[in-house]
């Protein structure tokens, strides 16, 4: 016979109500008895009913997550420590695609407004006024990873995208390059697009070097495709570059595909930075040298954030993650 949270109860020697309470997560308890709560229900291998706890909570312990891309090697690193921290505390996730479609975005907070999420995790899209109507009035708790807004009070996790950029290209100018161009996102993004265009020119501007438009290329985006051709059409304007800055390590790739496509050598013709350090830098040829921002660690942190929201009920501080670079092979120091 399955134990029950009676037996749960008797064994640890406490009340139904209290394991009831420590199970959701709720106040009233020391540390010593969720211990022994936690010890009984490890021994008798009990397993709370997700329906019976959501009666009692009014919560479905489920949480939604929004990523414009779900297939993309950034995502699947936040999503990886969203999940864990999830489902380690008892919590299932419903993961949504919303592309870059507003109404598909609107579609999505619909349908987790239908499935009683507990709360959403909003993942590097540019929350939109009709965006963040829609989850006031969903009232639940929301976190931002990766994006931020200033215009809207809603916590965030991210790294500071405008100083991780000025300090990807410093390091480029401390191995001697003066002679730097840029492949960068949309300049219309504002979460990653123009802040790290802005970083390059103020690293530029700090170290006496003057900005040049024809050292800058823009893309639609931070894909491998969105790169592609984009370190010919940086060369044709500028052609004794000697580093390149890439807005993420999917460009920085797609330019090291295009430099050995041209015939350039990387380092040794061409210094390449990226930025996000995602799996690809470490399996690219050479290995890509980048600027790390910790995904899966931001992803954790987000999730803790959300479930200490609805355990409190009071609203978290943003949390900027500190950034770092990661040496490897693509930049070759310069006199």
């Amino acid at each position: 016979m399955n134990p029950t949270i009676k037996d749960v109860a008797k064994k640890a020697n406490v009340s139904i109500a209290t394991v009831s309470r420590i199970l959701n997560e709720q106040k009233g308890y020391s540390a010593k008895t969720k211990e022994r709560v936690m010890e009984a229900i490890n021994e008798l291998g009990y397993q709370p009913n997700a329906v019976a706890r959501g009666l009692i909570n009014k919560r479905t312990q489920t949480i939604g997550i929004l990523f414009p891309d779900v297939s993309s090697m950034f995502s699947a690193d936040i999503l990886k420590g969203i999940e864990e921290v999830a489902h380690n505390r008892g919590h299932s996730i419903v993961v949504c695609h919303t592309g870059e479609s507003g109404n598909r975005m609107m579609e999505y907070l619909q349908l987790l407004n239908e499935k009683r999420v507990d709360g959403i995790i909003f993942t590097s899209a540019v929350i939109t006024e009709a965006y963040y109507k829609t989850l006031k009035e969903m009232k639940i708790p929301v976190v931002l990873v990766a994006t931020q807004s200033y215009r809207f009070p809603l916590p965030y996790v991210k790294v500071d995208d405008k100083h991780a950029a000025y300090s990807a290209v410093s390091y480029l100018i401390q191995k001697g390059h003066r002679k730097i161009g840029m492949i960068s996102g949309d300049m219309a993004d504002k979460i990653a697009g123009r802040p790290r265009v802005e970083g390059y020119k103020q690293a530029l501007e700090d170290h006496g070097i003057s900005f040049d438009e024809k050292k800058l290329v823009v893309t639609p985006g931070f894909s491998f495709e969105n790169g592609s051709g984009m370190l010919q059409k940086l060369l044709k304007q500028e052609r004794d570059i000697t580093a390149v800055f890439a807005a993420s390590d999917e460009l920085a790739v797609s330019a090291m595909s295009d430099a050995f496509e041209m015939g350039i050598h990387v380092p040794e013709e061409l210094s390449i930075i990226g930025y996000d350090n995602l799996k690809v830098a470490e399996m690219s040829i050479p290995p890509l040298t980048t600027l790390a921002q910790p995904l899966y660690e931001m992803g954790k942190l987000s999730a803790e954030l959300l479930l200490d929201m609805l355990v409190t009920g009071e609203t978290v501080e943003s949390r900027i993650i500190p950034h770092n670079i990661i040496e490897r092979k693509t930049v070759k120091k310069v006199n």
